[in-house]
């Protein structure tokens, strides 16, 4: 006999009562009630010209029959279930974009743009992973990476996003700050440094600030830490604009004399050379290529 479409819910209702030996129970899941169950399972029965279930006052139970439908009927849902499960976590893992980025990028320059673009593609889910070593894009790692440096790594694409300029910025509150008139006096403050490449030393050299002695008494690996060390006043810190931007915006940071210097890295979008973006992280790429960057 050919299975028929108008089949499938007598099967369904039949594989629920197989499994609880109760048609009360079945129709509870099913949100049916008990009667219906019944009426399915007798359609059943009608069709297949055989006993599923032997009723009794007690209840019902299994015939042979009904056990080896069962039997089948359970196993068939259980793959369909299983198929099911597959492709709704395949859909997960498509409309999932996963980044990764410095801390001080993520925390003052990506997550207050980062609405933006939920704004506009609400379906997608983020991933935003930061650390300070250089993340490995190995499969079901991340898709995209945010990266400071030169713009050029083995085996991987880069798309210039930035240039950074830095300058020194200091607590307001900082004692001596408001004497200052002049890049020199800078090093009359206790300096906060981060791991950067470039420094202080860089900073006054391009100044033109010589002979100097400098005070670099407080050291950070993290540039966020190092902002943060800042806003509370334990000297002043050697800022790169693009992370400074919302803490001078509130006042918790203001510049101090001298110019601004570029710095020799820049910020840029990476990701494997050999594996094409998928749909989204594509979508992530565009966006950020598109921003405004001032």
């Amino acid at each position: 006999m050919a299975l028929r479409s108008d089949l499938l819910p007598a099967l369904a209702a039949f594989e629920a009562a197989a499994r609880h030996q109760n048609f009360a129970h079945a129709a509870e899941e099913l949100h049916l009630t008990a009667s219906a169950v019944s009426h399915h399972v007798r359609k059943l029965e009608a069709r297949l010209e055989v006993s599923l279930f032997q009723r009794h006052a007690r209840g019902v139970s299994l015939t042979a029959e009904g056990r080896q439908l069962a039997d089948a009927a359970g196993s068939a849902m259980a793959d369909m279930e299983g198929v099911l499960r597959s492709l709704r976590v395949a859909r997960a893992e498509h409309d999932k974009v996963r980044i990764t980025t410095l801390h001080s990028l993520a925390y003052t320059w990506l997550l207050p743009r980062l609405p933006s673009f939920v704004a506009a593609h609400p379906q997608l889910r983020l991933s935003v992973d930061t650390e300070i070593a250089l993340t490995r894009f190995d499969e079901g790692g991340p898709d995209l990476g945010i990266r400071h440096g030169p713009g050029h790594w083995p085996g991987l694409t880069a798309h210039h996003l930035m240039d950074d300029y830095l300058f020194p910025v200091a607590s307001p509150r900082l004692p001596g700050v408001s004497e200052l008139s002049e890049a020199a006096h800078v090093a009359r403050l206790p300096l906060i440094s981060d791991h950067a490449r470039q420094g202080w030393h860089d900073w006054f050299r391009a100044a033109e600030v010589h002979g100097v002695k400098l005070d670099e008494r407080y050291s950070f690996s993290d540039t966020t830490d190092a902002l943060a060390a800042a806003v509370h006043g334990l000297g002043a810190a050697l800022a790169r604009q693009q992370v400074a931007v919302p803490y001078l915006a509130s006042g918790q940071l203001i510049r101090l004399p001298g110019p601004p210097i570029k710095a020799r890295w820049g910020y840029y979008a990476v990701y494997p050379a050999h594996r094409r973006l998928r749909a989204s992280a594509r979508l992530f790429l565009e966006w950020l290529l598109a921003l405004d960057k001032d």
